[in-house]
């Protein structure tokens, strides 16, 4: 007989573990998740961080009230022991995509979508590490409801609050990381070249038959892929000990060496299409190869110094360009540890083929391919020289190569490549093409997309991945991306007017015919007349020391400055003075002077830079230093490139801070 209420029994728990399962199930996609964070700015000021990321389908209220009564926001609720060291909730960052409602009763809604950080600025001042507790009460959008929890929290926040300088630290040695990453994948790169590739096989064989052991003949070929090492390596060491820590950094950055890399490049671009072979004095591949028959270490190492001379045609522009980019990061050892890298990158193959030389038999016989790989670099050469001559226009302000012209000739350089790979397009010395293999048909339509990403430039498109690399948006006389930066801007922000009355500063004047900075931003061009205007609007400043040559620079502007948070700040809090160390305008003879070193300072670059490097011990653009109404630095941190946008607002946060309390 059945037992109907066991039944029942059975039935109520099916229903309530269902509607257990449905209500977890719709809490989890109601449910965001957060991570808090604290990071010290000043020996005063936290930054509570507070990242959320939220599922689809659902938004986040701002943390900011549309007006007094506007009760749809987030909060952040900090216990009462620390409810004091919230800032006005008006200093409150939020970085995210916003989307603004306004609704049928004049209100307005703040809501965002995916992810967003609130970055709170709090004031701690301890010498014990203390628990930061409290929580972070959300309210959310998801069609017609409400969802809404609490997000409790509990940080431990350090007594040790001194910021570190990210120019000393962390940010070189990553940049020097990356330095010699990219270093190293472009050795390896230099291997595919026609001028290395076929030697090879034919060096790995040699040193395995001429050693009388196998070890014997692995044991040369490491010495061999040393000494390739230090034939790129210790030039450009000695070249450092021998004329100063900024040699390279100077001749990297100057017109006269950008002009000659142009000319250079050119010449490099012609041979490689087939024009002509460029090669380095027979006499000199000679002798060393007669050194090289004479056997023993030294004879190894001149056979290393052969293969150097020999793939001088090919790898000479790639040296060329490494060292280019290397030496303008401004850090002293970045040009040393680049032509490590590379040497690394071009030596290993040597070493890893003589360990294993059955991997002999895979690599792929010479032949026409490789002159399309060097037809291939002769494009790539083109558009570098390009960018090497673009930063001569720029300091020289020929306007021969502003930003759509510069465009237009790497839209074309990089269709044509395509068009090449694609069999399209032939040089004297190619082979027939008879069908296109899977590599070169893929490098061919990355080449044609990347000319066609390249096309929106034209119009002011950001284009932010070539920000280093091409002129600035300033150059471009039709760009729809700055006329919101432009249109009904009276830089009224500023509070800059022509006449100096009524605690007003004049308007810039210096160089502004010849310099300008993007976004519709105001800035001086000359220390004295900024620092006036910073006593007049009794603001901070902002010194921006950069250069036409920098690609850093470039790549700021565009990843941090542009950030809706950062232009406003900037406009609104200091008076910047961008100082320019490459600028080829004269001084005036009566500004003209001879500094600590004997130096004749008598260009307006000279004296930015000068004035940079007895100032602050620093010579690397970008660097941006904050002064107070005295001249006085507002923060030891030199402040250099560094693509992190919350670490920038937070920055700028601390020294306007740093500025009001010194009031």
């Amino acid at each position: 007989m059945i037992n109907t209420n066991r039944i029942l029994v059975y039935f109520l728990l099916i229903l309530f573990s269902i509607s257990t399962t449905l209500t977890a199930t719709a809490q989890r996609e109601n449910n965001l998740k957060f991570a808090f964070s604290v990071a010290a700015i000043s020996d005063s000021i936290q930054n509570l961080t507070i990242k959320a990321i939220i599922p689809k389908g659902i938004q986040l209220f701002s943390v900011k009230k549309s007006n007094e009564a506007d009760a749809f926001i987030s909060s952040l609720q900090l216990d009462t022991i620390f409810s004091k060291s919230l800032h006005a909730n008006d200093s409150v960052v939020e970085i995210g995509q916003i989307q603004i409602i306004k609704q049928a009763d004049g209100t307005i809604s703040r809501l965002f979508s995916d992810s967003v950080q609130f970055i709170y600025p709090l004031h701690l001042h301890t010498d014990k590490d203390i628990s930061l507790k409290g929580s972070f009460v959300w309210l959310g959008k998801k069609g017609d409801e409400y969802p809404s929890s609490e997000e409790k929290f509990k940080i431990t926040v350090s007594a040790n609050k001194q910021p570190i300088s990210n120019t000393n630290t962390g940010l070189t040695k990553k940049s020097l990381w990356s330095i010699f990453l990219l270093t190293f994948l472009t050795g390896l790169l230099a291997i595919l070249t026609p001028c290395v590739f076929p030697l090879i096989p034919v060096t790995v064989s040699f040193f395995l038959k001429r050693s009388g052991s196998r070890e014997a003949g692995i044991r040369n070929a490491v010495i061999y892929s040393l000494s390739i090492i230090a034939i790129y390596t210790i030039p450009t060491l000695l070249l450092t000990l021998a004329f100063g820590d900024t040699v390279l950094y100077t001749i990297a950055t100057s017109a006269v060496s950008n002009l000659l890399f142009f000319a250079i490049f050119i010449v490099f671009a012609i041979s490689f299409f087939g024009a002509f072979e460029l090669t380095l004095p027979n006499s000199w591949a000679n002798k060393a190869d007669e050194q090289a028959g004479k056997g023993g270490i030294s004879g190894v190492f001149f056979m290393a110094l052969t293969l150097v001379i020999v793939s001088f045609s090919c790898t000479g522009p790639i040296v060329g360009t490494l060292l280019g980019q290397t030496s303008s990061q401004g850090v002293t050892i970045a040009p040393i540890i680049g032509m490590l890298g590379f040497g690394v990158g071009l030596a290993l193959p040597f070493s890893l083929f003589a360990f294993f030389p059955s991997m002999l038999h895979s690599l792929p016989k010479s032949g026409g391919w490789l002159n399309s790989v060097k037809v291939s670099f002769g494009f790539i050469e083109l558009a570098l020289a390009m960018k090497f001559l673009s930063s001569v226009d720029l300091i020289y302000h020929w306007h021969l190569l502003d930003r759509d012209v510069f465009l237009v000739i790497w839209i074309v350089d990089f269709f044509l490549l395509g068009y090449y790979l694609i069999g399209k397009l032939k040089f004297s010395h190619d082979s027939v093409l008879q069908f296109i293999s899977v590599p070169r048909l893929f490098f061919a339509i990355a080449s044609f997309c990347f000319s066609l990403y390249m096309v929106p430039g034209l119009w002011g498109a950001p284009l932010k991945a070539l920000s280093g690399f091409i002129p600035p948006a300033t150059t471009q006389d039709f760009n729809l991306e700055n006329l919101k930066y432009s249109i009904g801007n009276d830089n009224s922000t500023n509070s800059i007017k022509q006449s100096g009355t009524n605690n007003k500063a004049i308007a810039p004047i210096k160089y502004i015919d010849k310099l300008e900075v993007p976004f519709g931003l105001t800035a001086y061009f000359d220390l004295e007349e900024g620092m006036s205007a910073a006593k007049a609007l009794n603001k901070p400043v902002m010194l921006d020391f950069t250069g036409h040559s920098c690609a850093n620079c470039r790549k700021m502007e565009e990843q941090v400055w542009k950030n809706a948070e950062v232009l406003k700040r900037i406009k609104e809090n200091f008076v910047l003075i961008s100082l320019y160390v490459d600028e080829s305008t004269e001084l005036p003879l009566t500004e003209q002077y001879t500094n600590a070193k004997g130096d004749k300072i008598v260009t307006l670059g000279e004296k930015n830079l000068d004035y940079e490097i007895t100032k602050f011990g620093f010579n690397a653009q970008p660097l941006y230093m904050f002064l107070d109404l005295k001249g006085n630095s507002l923060s030891e941190i030199k402040y250099g490139y560094d693509a992190d946008v919350p670490k920038f607002i937070a920055h700028l946060d601390a020294v306007k801070a740093a500025f009001d309390k010194g009031k």
